[in-house]
């Protein structure tokens, strides 16, 4: 299925959110993430399905000054 991961697109066989950061190498990696612009909790990101042509923001946490 495709969908749009951080604005590019990308070609995934799986269909949960959580499925889909593991197929990507995210594992267990601290991120945040949010589906067509809508915030995906942590605890709801293996029940929440994707469609083709859901766009899949995955944000990593940074520390600066």
């Amino acid at each position: 299925m495709k969908i749009i991961v951080n604005g590019d697109p990308v070609e995934v066989t799986e269909d949960t959110v959580a499925a889909v950061l593991g197929q990507l190498g995210y594992g267990s990696a601290k991120v945040a993430t949010a589906v067509n612009e809508s915030f995906v909790a942590a605890t709801m990101r293996d029940r929440h399905r994707l469609v083709p042509g859901d766009r899949l923001e995955i944000v990593t946490p940074r520390q600066g000054g």
